[in-house]
């Protein structure tokens, strides 16, 4: 009767930390983004998260993130603003093609075609930067494409706009990245403390 208790006892304990590891590592529901913030029904579901690496450091702290606009021509912000000074390596998220590389209104700028992503396909930008690639160059994921330029931030505080279109449509790069990029840390186990050890 005792062991019957205690294999029950250990069952239970083993199912509660399956369950709950499975709840923490799961992708977050459809029309949800990875940051969290609910994302218009369809515009970005089955989004792959192929993203890598972050563009600029670590886990640079989010300025402003993706606002998408009500309309094509209303106000939004198409994209994320990542806290990054001057000199800053930028990289690409995922492996692609570089699709332009060159000033848009006085702004340095890069778009990246991401490789697998579908018809049309992914394409990422980063402003202002300083580009160390040209066009049609292929790139992988992590690599340098360039570094951020010391003027043409939309910014309050310097930073990287970086922006995420599917055709004529944008979308938040944030949905790119895996849960464990976004994550503060990793996960941890903790002992367990007054359950008996078997013999």
């Amino acid at each position: 009767m005792r062991k019957s208790a205690f294999t029950r006892a250990c069952t239970r304990l083993v199912l509660l930390v399956v369950l709950t590891l499975a709840a923490l590592l799961a992708p977050p529901p459809p029309g949800l983004s990875a940051a969290g913030a609910v994302t218009p029904a369809g515009e970005d579901a089955g989004m792959p998260a192929v993203g890598r690496t972050w563009p600029v450091g670590v886990r640079p702290r989010v300025l402003r993130g993706w606002e998408p606009p009500a309309t094509v021509y209303a106000r939004g912000h198409r994209g994320v603003d990542l806290a990054a000074p001057p000199g800053t390596p930028v990289r690409a998220v995922a492996a692609g093609r570089v699709s332009f590389a060159g000033r848009v209104a006085g702004k340095g700028v890069v778009s990246v075609e991401l490789t697998g992503t579908g018809d049309p396909p992914l394409r990422t930008t980063y402003e202002p930067v300083r580009a160390s690639v040209t066009e049609d160059d292929e790139v992988t994921a992590g690599e340098v494409i360039g570094t951020v330029a010391p003027t043409g931030s939309h910014c309050t505080a310097p930073c990287v706009h970086w922006g995420l279109l599917r055709g004529d449509t944008y979308l938040d790069p944030l949905a790119l990245l895996p849960p464990w990029l976004l994550r503060r840390g990793p996960s941890r186990l903790l002992p367990v403390l007054g359950v008996p050890v078997p013999e």
